[in-house]
């Protein structure tokens, strides 16, 4: 049997970005690799990114973001974080936009078979009712954020792969 993975997504900034000002972070990476990559991960990120694929779920980014799908790799290589897929704006311009002539949103999770994406935008929130895909708004520091997103994906696994 072809067991179909649940794909969960994270956009990048000010979810997995974050400053440390307003957020805890990862340690910075050591020099020189802190003066290509400058954003600061939000604490706990490779922890939540490798427990959800060890729980069997394909973990995507899914960003609006012009970072080539190179950058994003290599920057979250070094901290010991995989994905399984990346969408940057880049791509989601070529296969979701396309020769659209009505705007479509900037995020079209639902697009790439993604059953829950985490986003800190209140208008992709929104989208989400209205184009029919699941997110969870993830906002200011939160201490209990990787447990709230295993949960989330857990209940929607559960309602999504009955058998």
């Amino acid at each position: 049997m072809n067991e179909m993975k649940m794909r969960v997504s994270f956009d990048l900034d000010e979810v997995l970005f974050v400053l440390p000002q307003t957020h805890k972070t990862e340690p910075p990476l050591k020099f020189p690799f802190d003066k290509i990559y400058k954003e600061r991960l939000r604490l706990g990120t490779p922890e939540l990114i490798n427990k959800l694929q060890e729980m069997g779920y394909e973990v995507w980014i899914y960003t609006s973001s012009f970072r080539t799908e190179k950058y994003i790799k290599n920057l979250f290589k070094k901290y010991g974080v995989k994905f399984d897929g990346i969408v940057n704006a880049t791509r989601h311009l070529k296969e979701v936009q396309r020769d659209n002539k009505q705007s479509l949103p900037q995020k079209l999770p639902n697009y790439y078979h993604i059953s829950l994406h985490i986003d800190d935008e209140a208008i992709v929130c929104t989208l989400g009712r209205q184009y029919g895909y699941n997110v969870f708004q993830l906002e200011a520091q939160d201490d209990d954020w990787k447990e709230k997103i295993i949960e989330r994906a857990e209940k929607i696994r559960k309602l999504e792969f009955k058998d």
